[in-house]
C-alpha cells in the first residue's frame, strides 16, 4: 500500500522536496522505550549524519526474474547480515513481553453508544463498551458464570449484561446483579471479570494487555505531526484475513506500489518501477528507522519508523514556493487479531488540505482505501498459508533484495530479538508457531468472486449476513460509523426513489394529457437515474475489487 496517499500529494511543479538529515549517533544507541516513542520527525530531520556503513542504496539492474546469480553477484543485490551479532551466527535477544505492550483497539469515534463491541489482541477476546459515565470500559470477553460471550450481551443502565442469564458488571469488572440469586445472599467475590486498561490518544483508544503489571502510560505512541497546526487526515480501519506481521510487511514495502496498485491513483504507475535506496538510521529494542527513496536521482525524501509492538510511521517535508514547511504522514496502527487475521487502523495527513478533495465525501476515500487493500488480499492470504506450511524462518523463503525489501528484512530480525516474549512469531532466522490453528481466509476470484462480493452485499452466496472477511462490508463499512450511515441513507434514498419511479409511471399510464405524460415520464426518468446513482454508491462501499484478469 502507498506510504502517502496520492490525494495528500501536491502535484504543482512550484513545490520543492527539502528533507534534513537523519537522527544523530546519541538517538541511534538509545535503548530507552519511553525516549524512542515520541515519533519526533523534526529531530530526526534537524540532526541527519549519513553513516556509510549503514548505507544500503542498491546498485542491481535485474533484468529478468529468472537470471540467476551466486556468490558474490548474490551480495550485491541481497540483503546481508546487518550487524556483527549476524555476521558471528550470534543472536541477539531483548527483553520483551508482548502484554507489556499498548495495542489499538478503535478509533474513538466508531466505538458503539449502546451495544459492547468484540474485539480480539492476539488469541485474547475482550469486550469494549462506554459505561454509564461515557468512560471506556475492557474486560475479558466471557462471563464467570458459565463462559458466555458478554459481547453478545447488552447494556443496561450503562452497565454490561450477559444475555445467558442477566449477570450484570460495571466498573473494575465488579458483577452486581445476578438475578437468579436469592433476595436475602450477596453475589460472590469470585463473580467478576478480568480487567483491561485502556486509553484514549489522538482519536484512537489503546488497551494495556497485562492485568498485573500497571500500564506503562509512557509507551502510548504520540504523533508530532498529528498534532500539528491545521493536520488533516482521513482515518479509516480495516479488518484483513492475514496477519499483522505480512501486513506491516506490505506496508513498510514501498516497491510493490507500482506494481500491485498501478493506477490506482496518479502516483502508482507499473512502468515506474525501479530499484530504491534505503538507509538505516536507527536499530532499538523497539524497532528501527531510516530515510528511502529513488535510487537512481539518490534521493532519500521519506523517513520511516516501525515501534513495537505494531506501529509504523512514514513521514515527508514539502517545502512550498513561499517557504512554508508542509508536513505529510502516513500512520499504520496493525493490531494483531489471531493467526491468519489483522485489524489496521490507517491516518493519511498532511498539514495542507487541496481545494479538490473537499469536493469528495470521507466515504469515497474509505472505498478508495478498501481497494487498495483488495489488490494485495489474494497475495498476501496465500503468504500467511505458506509460511504455515513451511515452518521455517523467512530467510530459507524470501529472497530480500537490497534496493526493495530492505525495511523487510530489518523487520524480521527484529522479530528475532523479541519473538520469544510474542504468543509466536515468523523471524528472519527464528521461528515459533502458533498454538491455535490459523484460519486462512482468501480473496474470492473470477466469477465466483464477482458474485460473493456483489449478490448479495453483505455476504457471500447464500449468506445475507454471515461475517466474511473476503468481502468489504465486513472489513470496513460495519467497523466505520461514516460509511455505515452512508450505506444506510444511499439504501433508503434507492427505495424512496424506486417508488417514486413505479408511482410516476402508473400516473403516466392513467392520465389522458401528452404534456402531463410527458413530464411525469421525465420525472420518473430522472428518479431513475437517482436510484442507480444510489445503487452505484452502494456497490462502490460493499462490493470488492476484482482484477480484470481475474474475471472469467
Amino acid at each position: 500500500m502507498a506510504m502517502v496517499n496520492s490525494f495528500l500529494l501536491p502535484t504543482k511543479s512550484h513545490l520543492a522536496l527539502h528533507v534534513s538529515s537523519p537522527p544523530s549517533k546519541t538517538t541511534l544507541l538509545s535503548t530507552n522505550p519511553s525516549s524512542n516513542f515520541n515519533f519526533n520527525f523534526n529531530k530526526a530531520l534537524s540532526s541527519r549524519r549519513r553513516k556509510q556503513s549503514w548505507h544500503v542504496a542498491a546498485t542491481a539492474d535485474i533484468k529478468a526474474a529468472s537470471t540467476l546469480l551466486d556468490g558474490e553477484e548474490d551480495q550485491k543485490v541481497l540483503v546481508g547480515p546487518s550487524s556483527e551479532h549476524e555476521r558471528n551466527g550470534e543472536r541477539e535477544v531483548a527483553d520483551y513481553d508482548w502484554t507489556q505492550e499498548w495495542y489499538p483497539l478503535y478509533l474513538t469515534k466508531d466505538v458503539p453508544h449502546d451495544a459492547p463491541l468484540g474485539l480480539r489482541v492476539y488469541d485474547k477476546s475482550i469486550v469494549l463498551f462506554r459505561d454509564g459515565n461515557h468512560q471506556f470500559q475492557c474486560y475479558e470477553d466471557r462471563c464467570p458464570h458459565r463462559l458466555a460471550k458478554l459481547s453478545e450481551g447488552q447494556l443496561i443502565d450503562g452497565r454490561l449484561e450477559c444475555l445467558y442469564h442477566g449477570w450484570q458488571f460495571e466498573g473494575e469488572g465488579t458483577c452486581v446483579k445476578i438475578p437468579q440469586l436469592p433476595v436475602d445472599a450477596k453475589v460472590p467475590k469470585s463473580a467478576c471479570v478480568k480487567t483491561y486498561k485502556v486509553r484514549d490518544s489522538q482519536g484512537v483508544l489503546w488497551v494495556w494487555m497485562s492485568p498485573k503489571t500497571p500500564p506503562n502510560l509512557s509507551k502510548i505512541p504520540w504523533f508530532e505531526n498529528l498534532a500539528r497546526p491545521g493536520f488533516q487526515d482521513i482515518l479509516t480501519t480495516h479488518e484483513l484475513p492475514y496477519d499483522h506481521s505480512i501486513l506491516l510487511e506490505n506496508l513498510m514495502d514501498p516497491a510493490h506500489v507500482p506494481i500491485s496498485h498501478d493506477r490506482t491513483d496518479p502516483t502508482a504507475k507499473r512502468e515506474e518501477a525501479q530499484p530504491l535506496g534505503f538507509e538505516v538510521t536507527e536499530r532499538t529494542d523497539r524497532g528501527f528507522a531510516g530515510w528511502w527513496g529513488r535510487e537512481k536521482d539518490g534521493s532519500k525524501l521519506n523517513f520511516l519508523r516501525f515501534e513495537a509492538p505494531c506501529v509504523l510511521q512514514n513521514n515527508r517535508e514539502i517545502i512550498g514556493k513561499n517557504g512554508e514547511v508542509n508536513h505529510f504522514s502516513s500512520v499504520f496502527l496493525c493490531r494483531p487479531t489471531g493467526q491468519g487475521k489483522s485489524m489496521l487502523i490507517a491516518r493519511f495527513g498532511a498539514t495542507i488540505r487541496f481545494p479538490l478533495t473537499n469536493l469528495f465525501p470521507e466515504w469515497y476515500f474509505h472505498q478508495n482505501a478498501s481497494k487498495v487493500f483488495e489488490q494485495d488480499m489474494g497475495f498476501l492470504s496465500s503468504q500467511n498459508e505458506i509460511l504455515l506450511k513451511e515452518k521455517v524462518p523467512t530467510k530459507e523463503l524470501y529472497l530480500n533484495l537490497k534496493s526493495s525489501d530492505t525495511w523487510v528484512a530489518e523487520y524480521r530480525k527484529w522479530m528475532d530479538k523479541v519473538g520469544h516474549g510474542m504468543p509466536y512469531h515468523f523471524g528472519h532466522s527464528t521461528i515459533s508457531l502458533p498454538k491455535e490453528p490459523a484460519v486462512v481466509e482468501h480473496a474470492p476470484a473470477g466469477l465466483v468472486a464477482g458474485q460473493s462480493a456483489s449478490s448479495p452485499a453483505k455476504g457471500g452466496i447464500g449468506t445475507m449476513h454471515a461475517p466474511n472477511l473476503a468481502n468489504r462490508y465486513f472489513r470496513h463499512v460495519i467497523h466505520c460509523k461514516g460509511c455505515s450511515t452512508a450505506v444506510k441513507a444511499f439504501q433508503t434514498w434507492k427505495n424512496v426513489l424506486s417508488a417514486v419511479v413505479v408511482a410516476l409511471a402508473a400516473l403516466a399510464i392513467l392520465v389522458s394529457g401528452r404534456q402531463w405524460k410527458v413530464l411525469l415520464l421525465a420525472s420518473a426518468s430522472l428518479c431513475s437515474v437517482g436510484v442507480y446513482a444510489c445503487s452505484t454508491a452502494i456497490a462502490m462501499n460493499t462490493t470488492n475489487f476484482i482484477r480484470v484478469h481475474r474475471r472469467l
